[in-house]
């Protein structure tokens, strides 16, 4: 990555048999992806853990929102 200010980039995942399409800036797609090789997962599968907690918030945020914020958390505790 050159930059942090890149605009998102679409990829397709899969969430339970579904394809659906996520804008992430560069930036969270290294994030995500260095998360799934460390837990030995591949991208969809850890986007569906994410999406399976961010479903049971009492207001949640889209899915896109809610990888960045999953992300940043991991980060502000040291993980990433």
């Amino acid at each position: 990555m050159t930059t942090p200010y890149h605009p998102p980039i679409k990829r397709s995942v899969e969430i339970a048999g579904h394809k659906t399409s996520i804008s992430l800036e560069p930036l969270f797609w290294d994030w995500l992806r260095k998360v799934a090789g460390e837990e030995g997962l591949p991208i969809n599968a850890l986007v569906a853990r994410i999406d399976a907690e961010r479903i049971t918030a009492p207001t949640p945020p889209g899915l896109a929102g809610a990888i960045r914020l999953w992300l940043a958390n991991r980060h502000m505790q040291g993980e990433l």
